[in-house]
């Protein structure tokens, strides 16, 4: 049996890549990786503001992380728009191997040359990062109707790097795309050719400092 995708049908898809709200560790600079951090009240609260507006957009589908920082902002917006949550594993967030729960201190002062590489030890690589997130996004927009608008809640560095992958481009540019500040999103329209345009990044708030494990947002 052939693993090849589909072929999709020519559309005027729209994808919505959301951050997750707020938590502690976020706040206290602590690489998160896939360990399981709820928000914090200030993230809930993020998740629900965010919500209101992004049901203004009329999604058709949602899909998040099923870790919970990623769910329960997805939750968020299931229960305004009514629409049934959907969960990938391939969006959680980069595996930071020996780096989560270490503060950004901490990573620097004990893994210099690894913080210098930007590579966790005993983590995934960002290249692996974005082939993996980039291939469930691909999976979710094989199956979204041609005029669909998806939702997907997950995290910082997992989503700038599927969107790096979902646009094309080559890894030696990846760090010119910016980080994703606390429950922000950014949109991408499809085009004639079935590539991808983006059409706003980090939109939701005005500009603030972003807090979390990707590369962009630790000034490395």
């Amino acid at each position: 049996m052939s693993d090849a995708r589909p072929t999709r049908e020519p559309g005027r898809r729209r994808l919505v890549l959301w951050r997750h709200g707020q938590t502690a560790w976020n706040v206290e600079n602590r690489f998160q990786g896939k360990t399981d951090i709820p928000l914090d009240e200030t993230g809930i609260q993020q998740a629900r503001r965010a919500a209101r507006l992004l049901a203004g957009l009329h999604p058709t589908e949602l899909l998040a992380s099923p870790l919970q920082r990623a769910s329960v902002t997805a939750a968020s917006l299931a229960e305004v728009t009514g629409l049934p949550v959907r969960y990938d594993r391939d969006l959680i967030e980069r595996d930071g191997g020996e780096w989560e729960g270490l503060t950004g201190r901490e990573i620097r002062e004990r893994y210099p040359a690894e913080h210098a590489a930007w590579q966790p030890p005993g983590g995934e690589t960002s290249a692996q990062v974005a082939k993996r997130v980039g291939a469930a996004l691909e999976r979710a927009l094989d199956d979204l109707p041609a005029t669909g608008t998806l939702v997907v809640a997950s995290h910082g560095a997992a989503l700038r790097l599927g969107m790096s992958h979902l646009l094309g481009l080559p890894e030696e540019v990846w760090e010119r795309l910016g980080g994703l500040s606390n429950c922000c999103w950014s949109v991408l329209t499809e085009m004639r050719d079935g590539g991808w345009r983006l059409a706003e990044h980090n939109a939701g708030t005005l500009p603030e400092p972003v807090l979390g494990d990707d590369r962009t947002d630790n000034g490395a």
